[in-house]
């Protein structure tokens, strides 16, 4: 049985509510105690059974004792009876809404666990140090002739990206345009007989034009492994295949 204390850890761990520094602590008792690790997954298979669960209102006298410690701040800490023998308090307003939100967790849907769990890992990632610069690729046309320009936005930390296009021509139904993230021949990464990795397929509109938003492949977040970001025209029915030249690069 695991103390009250290390009760209200896991529930805010679950819940999100832990601080930074109490997040990274509890990860390394986690890490350390597969007992601990037994209870996290129970919570978790709650909530996982909980997923198509109709919701359901808590009962009224705890819906009051929660209204109640949220909204009065100035509420003394509650107390055990008096005939208790130890004679110890009860958790704060912060570990009470841990505890009562560990009696409700039943009735949370999955949905909302994984997203708890991803911002508890952003609030983890972000105390580890400080975010990584974006980087800007502009890729300029290898034939003199064609008035367009390509821009890749990217943020390392989320690996999330920023297309932009302007006055490519579009392209007929059975061609695409592909951008490639072109790496160092030794990295240790998933590449092509050309050392890239295909990053998106896109197409333009009337006008040649594109803003969209990609994911794109972790090499962005080694510093040097990154050598060009390239455009292609390829076939639709085979964009991986790489065969024809680069028609907008930008080499690093």
């Amino acid at each position: 049985m695991h103390s009250e204390e290390l009760q209200l850890l896991i529930a805010g761990y679950v819940l999100c509510d832990l601080s930074p520094e109490e997040a990274t602590q509890f990860e390394q008792q986690l890490a350390a105690d597969p007992e601990l690790g037994l209870e996290v997954a129970r919570l978790q298979q709650v909530l996982e059974s909980a997923y198509d669960s109709p919701e359901v209102a808590p009962p009224a006298h705890l819906r009051d004792a929660l209204l109640s410690a949220y909204e009065k701040p100035s509420r003394p800490a509650l107390h055990v009876v008096e005939s208790s023998p130890l004679g110890r308090q009860r958790p704060d307003r912060k570990g009470w809404w841990r505890a009562a939100a560990a009696v409700l967790i039943g009735g949370l849907s999955i949905s909302n666990y994984v997203l708890w769990q991803e911002l508890q890992t952003l609030r983890i990632a972000s105390s580890t140090g400080p975010a990584a610069a974006p980087l800007t690729f502009s890729l300029q046309p290898t034939d003199a002739a064609l008035a367009a320009s390509v821009t890749v936005a990217v943020n390392p930390d989320t690996l999330e990206g920023t297309l932009t296009v302007q006055d490519l021509p579009p392209l007929p139904p059975n061609q695409v345009y592909v951008l490639w993230t072109v790496v160092a021949p030794d990295a240790p990464f998933t590449t092509d007989e050309k050392d890239a990795i295909l990053t998106q397929v896109f197409t333009v509109d009337a006008e040649g034009d594109l803003v969209e938003d990609i994911l794109v492949p972790r090499v962005y977040r080694d510093q040097g492994t990154v050598t060009a970001v390239a455009v292609t025209v390829e076939d639709a029915a085979a964009p991986q295949q790489h065969v024809a030249p680069p028609l907008l690069i930008e080499r690093l």
